[in-house]
């Protein structure tokens, strides 16, 4: 099919699952919620529906400045509102005073209850405070066995969506020049770190390339694309603007503050 040249290899399957959610709603004229999707995917969703008459698409994750967000199709006689969207909103209650969480403890302790990725949504930090965004459908299960994060005893209180965190994304505008189009070219520029060292990053894990983990250093970077490293943070190809005299890519980026 033609949709696919537009796309990664790795994403066809994705797209697959987004052709059927289409036809499903074309075949029962009822709406169908998925779970969280990444902004990659959100986009996957936005282009692969395109505009079609049939089936119309929104997008919502608890607050308009969440990253993952759960996607409704919907047929154009169904008029959306946030209640349909099915999102629970958690504080985590801990002993601040005694211990600080990260990011990626939140995340660990919320994967190791058996469930899927696709059930929550962002994790919200901000000064002492600890939030995190989930399906409804496992509201009550998250409740009945999150009981610690790292080495803190926690619990867990559901509160309204107009209580969430409020937090501001602020991206540094760049011009950055590469050997190649390569993740580890990239990436070591615009993080100012030795090709090695983010080889090494690369290798065990610790890339993302737009939400999904890349262990190949070799692997080439498009326009549009979102790179994160662990413990340096992240960066997205705004535009890749051609080359220099001397051969190299000159690639405008943004770099999250």
């Amino acid at each position: 099919m033609e949709i696919y040249q537009h796309f990664r290899k790795e994403e066809h399957h994705f797209i697959d699952q987004v052709l059927e959610w289409q036809e499903t709603v074309k075949r029962q004229y009822a709406p169908k919620l998925t779970d969280f999707l990444d902004p990659r995917e959100q986009q996957i969703v936005q282009s692969v529906i395109g505009r079609d008459e049939e089936v119309r698409i929104a997008f919502f994750g608890g607050a308009p400045f969440v990253e993952r967000k759960r996607a409704l199709l919907f047929p154009p006689y169904f008029q959306p509102t946030d209640e349909d969207y099915e999102i629970a909103l958690f504080e985590v209650h801990y002993p601040s005073k005694f211990i600080s969480l990260e990011h990626r403890q939140v995340l660990g302790a919320l994967m190791s209850l058996g469930l899927r990725r696709g059930k929550f949504g962002d994790i919200l930090m901000k000064e002492e405070r600890v939030q995190f965004l989930a399906a409804n459908e496992v509201a009550d299960y998250i409740r009945l066995h999150l009981h610690a994060i790292g080495k803190a005893n926690v619990s867990v209180e559901k509160r309204p969506l107009t209580e969430i965190i409020t937090l501001e994304e602020k991206w540094q505008d760049t011009t950055i020049t590469a050997s190649s189009l390569r993740l580890d070219a990239i990436l070591s520029q615009a993080f100012h770190v030795s090709r090695q060292k983010i080889q090494s990053f690369i290798e065990n894990g610790f890339v993302k390339v737009n939400w999904k983990i890349v262990e190949q250093a070799h692997f080439e970077c498009q326009q549009g694309d979102i790179l994160s490293a662990r413990g340096f943070g992240r960066c997205k190809i705004i535009s890749i603007e051609g080359k220099t005299k001397k051969e190299k890519w000159r690639i405008r980026i943004g770099i999250q503050k």
